[in-house]
Formats: structure tokens, sequence, C-alpha cells
């Protein structure tokens, strides 16, 4: 009976871990632009035209969703 449970718990971590990594990686995206756009202006000048953060989030839902709908159904 404890079987189960313990891949359910493995898959658990799996998926926590990938949740981290992505935040990791999108802060860190985050950062380097930042310092880019610090350092040259027409980039800072794009940031300041263009809605970049709601076409960031757009994609980021489409891919999330994306990834849901393609996920194989747990055993």
């Amino acid at each position: 009976m404890a079987e189960p449970r313990r891949r359910g718990e493995a898959r658990w971590r799996d998926e926590i871990r990938e949740v981290g990594l992505l935040a990791v990686l999108v802060v860190g995206g985050v950062l380097a632009v930042a310092a880019l756009a610090t350092f040259v202006p027409p980039v800072r000048e794009l940031f300041d035209r263009l809605p970049i953060a709601i076409i960031v989030l757009i994609g980021g839902t489409a891919w999330v969703l994306w990834r849901i709908t393609r996920r194989a159904a747990a055993p």
C-alpha cells in the first residue's frame, strides 16, 4: 500500500523542482534585461514603448496551458 504514495511523492518533488527552476530562470532573465536596459538606452526605450510585460504574460500562459494539455494522464 505504501508504494503508490511514494510514486506520488516523487512526482510531486519533480514538479516542485521544475517550478523552482522555471522561477529562477524567469527572475534571472528579468534581471538580465533590466541590467541591459540600464546600459543600453534603446533597450530602455523599447520597453517604454511596448507592453512587453503583457506580451510575456500572455505567451507564458499559452505555453503553460499547452504543456498541461500535452501532459500524459497520471497512472
